[in-house]
């Protein structure tokens, strides 16, 4: 993917403020610059928790993962809010990400970064 493009894969709903995993196992990938990767999202009824796993350049985070996950890249999504993902130390670069939905009926609303 070239830089600052996101892609869908799985079962997704998309309106014109969010997208809406129909099922579990679906994923969204970025090709980012930056050091710190956030995603605004939450679940899609309110109660629900969501497991997910992230990935960077198709490996666990280890040291570059944010407050939100563990090193593994294991998360949870319990509220609507901003997730802290990746937060690499060292030099900025170009990165792949994907973020993958064990559960369906998360709602992604927008990627931010630091």
């Amino acid at each position: 993917m070239a830089l600052n493009s996101w892609a869908l894969s799985g079962t997704w709903t998309v309106d014109a403020d969010r997208a809406v995993a129909g099922a579990a196992a679906v994923k969204i990938a970025y090709q980012f610059h930056a050091r710190d990767l956030h995603l605004v999202m939450g679940p899609e009824t309110r109660g629900n928790a969501i497991r997910f796993r992230v990935l960077i350049d198709g490996k666990f985070p280890g040291s570059s993962h944010g407050l939100d996950i563990d090193e593994e890249g294991h998360g949870t999504v319990r509220e609507q809010r901003m997730y802290q993902l990746i937060r690499q130390p060292g030099p900025i670069g170009d990165h792949a990400f994907e973020i993958e939905f064990l559960d369906a009926g998360v709602a992604a609303f927008s990627f931010t970064f630091g």
